[in-house]
């Protein structure tokens, strides 16, 4: 099963995280060694917010994870969300019964 986290940024989201990038950065890293983040990445063009794909058997782990974030923690993140994704194609795709 896999989850999306959705954040919204501030607009000047570019210039206020390099005060919390390197953090941020470990909590995606160590978040991606232990299996439970599959990718990461803002949204450019412009920079309004970022994705972070999960995997697991509910949405906590993401939960968590945006909860211990220092970007959302300070306010860089102005709103998040996650959302159940129902995957059909790709590296562990969970192809969900249509019926």
């Amino acid at each position: 099963m896999h989850y999306i986290l959705f954040y919204d940024v501030v607009a000047d989201f570019t210039e206020r995280r390099k005060g919390y990038r390197a953090e941020h950065l470990s909590l995606v890293r160590s978040a991606h060694e232990r299996g439970e983040l599959v990718m990461a990445g803002a949204l450019a063009e412009p920079f309004d917010g970022a994705v972070l794909v999960f995997r697991g058997d509910t949405p906590k782990t993401a939960e968590a994870f945006a909860a211990a974030d220092p970007y959302a923690r300070n306010g860089l993140v102005t709103h998040w969300r996650v959302r159940k994704w129902a995957t059909v194609v790709g590296d562990g795709a969970t192809m969900p019964s249509c019926g």
